[in-house]
């Protein structure tokens, strides 16, 4: 299954704002990066966002989360967040602002 795209247009809108994001094709979905670090992304119809571990544990407590596990072993500190879980632009720009904040700990990636 493809990627919806509409989550894709919804994402670009509200990330206009934020300089040096870049968008790649990953996963069998995109994700959107920051200095060559993942922040968040799109996958089938989830929302992908990735954060400390700490944060996703606490995350999990939200009916509308559960960790990223594409391939059988889930991914420690990422998140997939259905629909339900970002009805407005503002819940959704509250989880993209999460992953793009994680990515501004990391180190840069050449």
């Amino acid at each position: 299954m493809a990627y919806d795209k509409s989550i894709e247009q919804r994402i670009d809108v509200l990330i206009t704002p934020w300089p040096d994001m870049e968008k790649k094709k990953m996963f069998g979905g995109v994700c959107y990066l920051l200095c060559g670090n993942i922040c968040f992304g799109i996958w089938q119809t989830y929302l992908i966002v990735r954060t400390d571990r700490d944060t996703a544990l606490a995350q999990l407590r939200h009916e509308h989360v559960r960790p990223f596990d594409v391939t059988g072993k889930p991914m420690k500190g990422w998140l997939m967040v259905a629909a339900d879980g970002w009805p407005t632009d503002l819940a959704l720009l509250e989880w993209l602002s999460m992953g793009r904040s994680f990515a501004l700990t990391l180190p840069e990636k050449n």
